[in-house]
């Protein structure tokens, strides 16, 4: 008798655990607030890395695109995160550098950004921004474009 209640105590216990919910909550991404702004050397620089970046994409150079991101990232740049990224950027419209500043990141870490928006745009604030992250030597960190709806 006490198996057979220790067996239907143990179903029923997996049963009450498989039954429980899981939530998968949506959180908005955080608003990117930049604080002090670049120098123009440094701008300069950013802008020639970047630049570089978007012929690379532009030509699908997966060799030349690992050499111009962070070692943090490289190893993540996938054809597909490559062909994604293509297909985020317009390679037809002119870039200029939006805003400049420093952004902190989950590691308490501060990081140059730049913002660039299309030079056709003249909306304030622009429509279409690409936020990109350096690291302090040039290389980029992260690359996020955000296209109005």
């Amino acid at each position: 008798m006490k198996k057979i209640l220790f067996i239907g105590a143990f179903f029923a216990f997996h049963w009450a655990v498989s039954q429980q919910k899981s939530s998968i909550k949506i959180v908005e991404s955080k608003k990117i607030e930049l604080t002090s702004e670049l120098s123009k050397d440094k701008v300069d620089l950013y802008n020639q890395a970047f630049m570089k970046f978007v012929a690379a994409l532009k030509s699908s150079d997966k060799g030349k695109i690992k050499t111009l991101v962070s070692d943090k990232i490289a190893y993540y740049m996938s054809d597909d995160i490559i062909s994604r990224l293509s297909g985020g950027i317009s390679f037809e419209r002119k870039m200029e550098v939006y805003k400049s500043g420093y952004q902190k990141l989950y590691e308490n870490e501060t990081y140059p950004i730049i913002q660039y928006k299309y030079a056709d745009d003249q909306q304030s604030p622009p429509r279409d921004i690409i936020n990109v992250i350096f690291e302090n030597d040039g290389k980029i960190l992260g690359v996020k474009p955000e296209y109005a709806k």
